[in-house]
């Protein structure tokens, strides 16, 4: 009868188990992680082009964030300067029949409350900040009421002279500032012709006919400088929306990137991890066999 050398056989058994223990593991690990490996370095040759797809996915989103929130900024924009749009047009018809009928019937009434929401329009803020503030902190035009309008122009207003930009994109930035004399200048002029012409009570005077005549030309170019501004505003809406949508998409494929390169196949280790426990269970049965044959020699 042939003797089996039982123990170098346990020894290369014992040494399987104990990688087959080791593959379990690592298999049980990425399962409850999700990760093909616990750390960058165990990703090997990936490792490099997966830092970059990280660094790259973090400017993406960045970008995202800033373009979004530029939307809201701008979206602001928008309300205010529609607002000043609705309001001038308002006073553009009430001007016109004022002249057409020679009665200014609540004619004071209209333009003290146009100018209210004029004033309040440009005051407007986000966060805080006054969005025609042109870098400064302080709300950009002193006036609230008609009466309050100076006599010299230039102390009406506060704003500065900074247009905000934005980093939109890799080595783009998007100039979005309006200040509040590049949107109220025109209609703060008219409003105080308005104001040295008035009280509007009663019939029109000749001399309130001549300033009407002469507010609605002005009027009219200043209205022409807002929707400008407006357009422009929009077209700036339109390029963020655009720009965001770009980084999520660059965002979403960066991810795609890293998935593939850090998370498990978890089909793939469902099979693993069943192949590998039946070859651990295989390895203790012979194990266990090659010991009791051990014994048995022993005992002999």
């Amino acid at each position: 009868m042939t003797r089996i050398a039982t123990i170098p056989q346990q020894r290369l058994t014992a040494g399987a188990i104990q990688r087959n223990q080791e593959r379990l593991a690592v298999t049980q690990a990425q399962l409850a992680s999700g990760r093909k490996a616990n750390d960058l370095a165990a990703l090997g040759t990936d490792a490099v082009r997966t830092l970059t797809t990280h660094s790259m996915l973090a400017r993406s989103e960045a970008q995202s964030g800033v373009a979004r929130q530029l939307g809201t900024t701008l979206a602001l924009y928008d309300t205010a300067i529609s607002g000043v749009d609705t309001l001038g047009t308002n006073l553009q018809q009430s001007l016109l029949t004022a002249q057409g009928t020679g009665e200014t019937a609540s004619l004071q009434d209209t333009i003290e409350s146009a100018f209210s929401q004029f004033s309040a329009l440009l005051n407007a803020d986000e966060g805080g900040v006054p969005l025609f503030g042109g870098g400064q902190s302080t709300a950009p035009f002193a006036p609230a009421t008609l009466a309050e309008l100076s006599a010299t122009p230039a102390s009406d207003f506060s704003d500065g002279t900074v247009h905000a930009s934005a980093r939109v994109a890799d080595n783009l930035d998007m100039t979005y500032g309006i200040t509040a004399r590049e949107v109220g200048g025109g209609l703060a002029q008219v409003f105080r012709t308005l104001a040295d012409a008035g009280p509007f009570t009663g019939a029109l005077t000749p001399a309130q006919h001549a300033a009407l005549k002469a507010v609605g030309t002005a009027l009219d170019d200043a209205m022409t400088g807002v929707r400008a501004l407006n357009a422009e505003n929009g077209h700036r809406q339109a390029k963020a929306e655009t720009l965001a949508t770009r980084a999520d998409e660059r965002a979403n494929l960066f991810k795609g990137i890293i998935s593939a390169n850090e998370d498990a196949d978890l089909g793939q280790i469902a099979m693993d991890l069943s192949q590998q426990k039946t070859m651990l269970q295989a390895s203790y049965s012979v194990f266990s066999q090659l010991s009791s044959l051990s014994l048995v020699d022993y005992l002999r």
